[in-house]
């Protein structure tokens, strides 16, 4: 046994010595990945390029009604559309969710027969509903329904139902990813329903209704142009009012959608931040 001892190898626990090379750190090569990328950013530089040095599209012509006064009156009329009818279907959304969470069997069916009806129908639909509602009820409650409504207060209506039950929807949603604990924890405290709903509630509830919501906005912005087709002074109506005179489609149609894509930008911008207000304490 002393023999075959002396034979084995022996291992070395002491330090390694100062001049030992140190392991060097190699990256790893994502050759595909920067070839990849490589050719995406010339297929990029060349569609971009092609569309500045096209002359079809008029750009000329583009700079010259980007900011004219009737463009920015069709603008103005959009922002304000689309701010009206996010506060009032919201405000709606709300008040819907509430009934779909409800115990009352009547008000949770209604709830959800509303917000059933209003999604399963195109939002144009609706609209040439709310525009003819005068020949399908002539009379309601002894009032005459002939041109009661005007073309902006039918754009307000229809738009604000449609995007009522979405938001009913995105408020459930948010409603549903408070903890019960939450609930039950205000509920010890003695708070009435609606105080735990507004005070409790949805300030937790913002943190999973922000990123949808904000996604609604800019859907909402966009679908605003909807609205021309009951000749509501939006943005597209006013461009095609003068591209109708003018016969210089494409270019009206770049103005439009040159201050589309700015708005959307800027809504982009603040529905990040407002993310991060409300995501401050997750991180």
């Amino acid at each position: 046994m002393s023999a075959s001892s002396d034979t084995l190898p022996q291992l070395s626990l002491a330090p390694p010595a100062d001049d030992d090379p140190v392991p060097r750190i190699v990256p790893v090569r994502r050759t595909g990945q920067w070839a990849a990328a490589a050719v995406v950013l010339v297929l990029l530089a060349g569609a971009l390029t092609s569309v500045v040095r096209n002359d079809a599209f008029q750009w000329g012509v583009v700079g010259d009604y980007f900011a004219t006064t009737a463009v920015l009156r069709g603008l103005g009329l959009t922002l304000w559309l689309t701010a009206a009818v996010m506060v009032l279907g919201f405000a709606l959304g709300t008040l819907l969710a509430v009934m779909r969470m409800s115990a009352n069997p009547v008000l949770r069916a209604v709830g959800w027969g509303y917000i059933w009806l209003f999604r399963s129908t195109p939002i144009l639909v609706q609209l040439l509903f709310w525009f003819n509602i005068g020949a399908l009820y002539p009379q309601i409650l002894g009032v005459k329904t002939v041109n009661l409504l005007g073309p902006v207060t039918v754009a307000i209506v229809g738009l604000t139902l449609h995007e009522a039950a979405y938001a009913a929807e995105v408020v459930r949603g948010g409603i549903l990813s408070v903890g019960r604990g939450q609930i039950e924890a205000a509920e010890s405290l003695g708070l009435g329903r609606w105080r735990r709903l507004w005070r409790i509630v949805l300030p937790q509830a913002m943190r999973s209704i922000v990123p949808p919501a904000g996604n609604m906005l800019i859907g909402t912005l966009k679908g605003t142009s909807i609205v021309s087709v009951i000749a509501v002074q939006d943005l597209l109506y006013s461009v095609q009012l003068v591209y109708h005179r003018t016969y210089q489609v494409i270019p009206l149609l770049l103005v439009a959608t040159i201050w589309y894509a700015l708005v959307t930008s800027v809504l982009s911008a603040g529905q990040h931040y407002i993310e991060r207000y409300y995501a401050r304490g997750a991180r």
